[in-house]
């Protein structure tokens, strides 16, 4: 079992920053590959960054390419999502995720097996 609590979240200008925090807790936080999603009322969850076990490999959605980047702390059991030049669009429910090491990096949500509660981006306009 993996533990997972988000943080960090909040309201901000469009053109701002915020910088999510997911703080893993239980086994071994280097064993898993971990990943951002988000989901904006009546919408589908959608896949936002995903970093691998190392931290040597990441991947992006496109419509956060340039202005998100992940990272991990593995010392630390933390991932982070930096965001910047914050978006109305890039509002929603943040929630990070954690996958078993596997041979590729997944982006897909229903590969992910532990999930935090999410936290609360909102981007005024």
């Amino acid at each position: 079992q993996v533990q997972l609590v988000e943080s960090g979240g909040g309201l901000v200008q469009a053109g701002g920053s915020l910088r999510l925090s997911c703080a893993a807790s239980g086994r071994t936080f280097s064993a898993y590959s971990m990943a951002w999603f988000r989901q904006a009322p009546g919408k589908e969850r959608e896949f936002v960054a995903a970093i691998s076990w190392s931290g040597g490999s990441t991947r992006y959605a496109d419509s956060v390419k340039g202005r998100f980047t992940i990272s991990r702390d593995n010392a630390e059991n933390t991932v982070y999502l930096q965001m910047s030049s914050l978006k109305p669009e890039d509002t929603a429910v943040y929630s990070c995720a954690a996958r078993p090491r596997s041979l590729y990096l997944s982006t897909s949500w229903h590969e992910f097996d532990y999930w935090g509660q999410g936290t609360q981006v909102t981007v005024s306009s």
